[in-house]
């Protein structure tokens, strides 16, 4: 009878075990997803970006003579938003495009009428609405690599993780130094 309860208590522990395990590596297999799912999020955006900046060169090379410059690179940092496979890619390629926006933004300062377009001010307003969905959507995506990458790193996740397969951790979205730097707009070309 004492051998029967040590089987039935053990036979308990066991699947007690189990259990965790299975709750363990669901969630794990969860917070990849969201993941994934957040990186999405943040494509989606920076894709809704990249179609508003054929309409804004057009917008505005209506009014302003443009730099050469700029309109090259804001068609290179288009690319390579588009191209980008990984975060650091995003990050690198989005740093480019917001510097090449800055100018773009810039460089209409400097004509009132441009300014005082419906269109302009439109695509102004689309703009800083995405911008805000893209700073969002990066927070969220940061905040989730965080969770999934912390729970691949915590005793028993890491056994668990390192057991299926779930243990690579992710990238975060981060902007190169480089990029954070001040846009200097250069308007020698605009007064020729």
């Amino acid at each position: 009878m004492a051998f029967d309860l040590i089987l039935i208590g053990v036979a308990v522990v066991v699947v007690i075990i189990l259990a965790a395990l299975v709750m363990l590596y669901n969630s794990l297999v969860a917070g990849q997803k969201r993941v994934n799912n957040s990186w999405a999020q943040i494509d989606v955006q920076l894709k809704r970006r990249t179609d508003l900046i054929p309409n804004l060169i057009e917008t505005v090379k209506g009014y302003a003579k443009f730099e050469k410059s700029v309109l090259t690179q804001v068609t290179q940092a288009r690319t390579a938003i588009m191209q980008a496979k990984t975060p650091k890619e995003s990050a690198k390629a989005d740093g480019m495009l917001a510097g090449a926006l800055k100018s773009i933004f810039a460089v209409a300062e400097a004509y009132p009428s441009l300014k005082a377009s419906d269109n302009f001010k439109s695509l102004q307003e689309e703009f800083a609405t995405t911008e805000n969905k893209i700073a969002y959507a990066r927070q969220f995506y940061n905040d989730s690599v965080m969770q999934f990458n912390t729970a691949i790193a915590q005793f028993p996740g890491n056994i668990v993780a390192g057991m299926f397969g779930l243990g690579k951790p992710f990238e975060y979205f981060e902007v190169a130094e480089s990029e954070k730097a001040p846009v200097k707009a250069d308007f020698s070309d605009l007064a020729k």
